[in-house]
């Protein structure tokens, strides 16, 4: 008996028994308890989160345990560790959030968030992007950081093997240039029944279920025609603008509220702004040097701005404060906001599936670029029409940040509610009404841009150069990743260019009013008013906005009164082309002899 004990003794004890007998091996299964190692289970970063939330809602040890599947030390560790962990989360995108399977160090990171974004900055501006460029940047970053830790930080090492870069690209999912990202279509088909579980888990009605998306805007870019009609006229023409800024914008699934949107400018004070609050645009102003919407930025939007227009919203329409907000994986969105709000529950869609599901890239961003180009024409049509005003030069050089400001606000608002709808169609079908038609007003738009393009002008400008245009996502060439896919098509559901072409039938004149206001017109007279006193008047209200707008502090304030006035004198600017044609057909025949 003493030597079956000896035979167990050193695989219970912490310390090797001396003997002979230790020297031998006890055949398999006779004396000898289960020893073989467990299989190590891996915590994904995703799953301490939630055990941390479950403490935070004050579940017990054995219960978060049980409802996990995890052992009671392994929780107990993780609620130990818990400053690590949410150190970790702060650093992590929400792709690998389910693929980490250890807490690295918050050094190592804050380097990859940074370099994560370099990558986006890089490809953004169409530069290269290489392995050895992604390591060398690595290395560079990290001593950075390094140098600002302090010597608490000098002990941690790093050398950018080729292991880690490996693992650091499934981990952001990282691709190079010329590695092409294949939209999951797989993945993409999988989701919407994970949707409709959580909408039933949460009893969210489309009200309450929000998407929001970001996109790049160049605010004073015109189509490569336009800029070629006007570099054909006196003097150096002006060049592809570079003025570019990041929009967030977004919606509820029932599309009858619109977010304010947020904006990301390079400067936080721009001269264009001087005067004038922040806190009264009909926008979010916030700036980065490269403007980029940062995850900061967006968690700051997060808590300081969805979530008390959530509340406010499902105050004023009876609705139980809760909401669902579905977001890409994109690396600005931190990982962490579903524990910023109790009452807001944040999901994120699979990854390489934001241009087949998400709604805002469903037409909506598409519609909103249209509208804002069309706004901006329109505007420049009605300030150079006639004698003594700004010629087309002198209108573009004036064309501030400001202005963008106030158009990107009017284009915002224009979007109508079915068409917020119905960019749900793929992801959540249950919510567009049965019989509702597909919205998309497209290539309309693109048509009146055109019609306002020709008067004003400017060359013969092509459907396709303005589709062109609308495609671009903010980034001065496309790239073939899904990015440019969500945005890409223009046309919504693929419709061609060719879809507004039914349009060309009407008169120019009919066109141009209707491409300037969006509805149809109807006839006026006022009298016998002629021409220049129309000219007067219209060049009289024009200056009275501008001293509104130049002076008045609150520009939702004088948005409002800007936006009701050219309303009002549509009229009168109609008139004034119709006396205009009058006075030279009437001229035309007595100079003839």
């Amino acid at each position: 008996m003493g030597r079956g004990r000896s035979s167990v003794g050193p695989l219970e004890e912490a310390g090797p028994r001396r003997g002979p007998e230790v020297l031998g091996k006890a055949p398999l299964g006779i004396g000898l308890r289960h020893s073989a190692k467990r299989d190590r289970k891996s915590i994904t970063l995703h799953v301490k989160l939630e055990v941390l939330r479950r403490f935070e809602e004050g579940e017990k040890l054995t219960q978060i345990a049980r409802a996990l599947g995890l052992a009671t030390s392994t929780v107990a560790s993780i609620r130990v560790n818990k400053d690590k962990i949410r150190a970790n989360s702060q650093a992590a995108t929400p792709v690998s959030t389910t693929q980490l399977t250890r807490c690295r160090g918050v050094l190592m990171g804050r380097m990859e968030r940074l370099l994560s974004l370099w990558i986006e900055e890089q490809r953004r501006q169409n530069l290269p992007v290489s392995t050895l460029l992604i390591q060398d940047k690595a290395r560079r970053l990290f001593a950075q950081l390094q140098r600002e830790q302090g010597s608490g930080a000098q002990a941690e090492t790093f050398g950018a093997s080729n292991g880690w870069f490996a693992r650091f690209k499934v981990r952001h999912n990282v691709l190079l240039t010329g590695e092409p990202a294949v939209a999951d279509a797989q993945a993409a088909a999988r989701y919407p029944p994970v949707l409709r579980t959580v909408l039933d888990e949460g009893c969210y009605s489309p009200r309450q279920v929000f998407n929001v998306d970001e996109t790049g805007l160049f605010w004073k870019r015109l189509p490569e025609r336009m800029l070629l009609a006007l570099e054909g006229t006196a003097g150096p023409g002006p060049k592809a603008s570079k003025d570019h800024l990041t929009l967030l914008l977004g919606g509820n699934a029932a599309g009858d509220f619109k977010l304010k949107p947020l904006l990301v400018y390079p400067s936080e004070n721009p001269r264009a702004l001087r005067g004038c609050s922040k806190a009264s645009l009909p926008v979010v102003w916030r700036s980065n040097r490269n403007d980029w919407l940062t995850p900061s930025i967006f968690q700051e939007w997060f808590t300081g701005c969805f979530c008390p227009a959530v509340e406010s919203y499902c105050a004023s329409h009876g609705l139980p404060h809760r909401a669902l907000l579905l977001l890409d994986s994109a690396p600005c969105h931190p990982v962490h906001l579903g524990g910023l709000s109790a009452h807001v529950r944040v999901e994120f869609l699979p990854k390489n599936t934001s241009a087949l599901i998400q709604p805002m890239n469903q037409g909506v961003i598409a519609a909103f670029k249209a509208h804002y180009l069309r706004r901006m024409l329109s505007q420049l049509v009605q300030e150079t029409a006639g004698t003594d005003r700004p010629s087309v030069r002198e209108f573009w050089r004036s064309y501030t940040v400001m202005t963008a400001v106030d158009n990107i606000a009017k284009a915002w608002a224009e979007l109508q509610p079915a068409t917020m709808n119905s960019a749900w169609r793929k992801l959540w079908p249950e919510c567009v009404p049965a019989g509702a038609p597909e919205h998309n007003a497209i290539p309309q738009l693109r048509h009146s841009i055109v019609t306002l393009a020709s008067h004003a002008g400017l060359g013969d400008v092509a459907e396709a150069d303005v589709a062109h245009l609308l495609q671009a996502r903010g980034e001065p060439s496309p790239r073939s990743t899904p990015r440019e896919v969500e945005v890409g098509d223009v046309s919504g559901s693929g419709l061609p260019c060719e879809a507004g072409k039914g349009l060309a039938s009407r008169s120019p004149e009919s066109a141009l009013m209707e491409a300037m206001v969006g509805v149809e017109t109807e006839e006026a007279s006022v009298g016998a008013l002629r021409p220049e006193h129309l000219a007067q008047a219209l060049s009289h209200f024009a200056a009275g906005l501008r001293v509104l707008t130049e002076n008045d502090p609150n520009r939702e304030r004088s948005l409002r009164v800007s936006r009701g006035v050219h309303c009002a004198l549509t009229h009168l600017r109609e008139l004034q082309r119709e006396r205009r044609r009058q006075a030279r057909a009437v001229a035309g025949p007595q100079e003839a002899p």
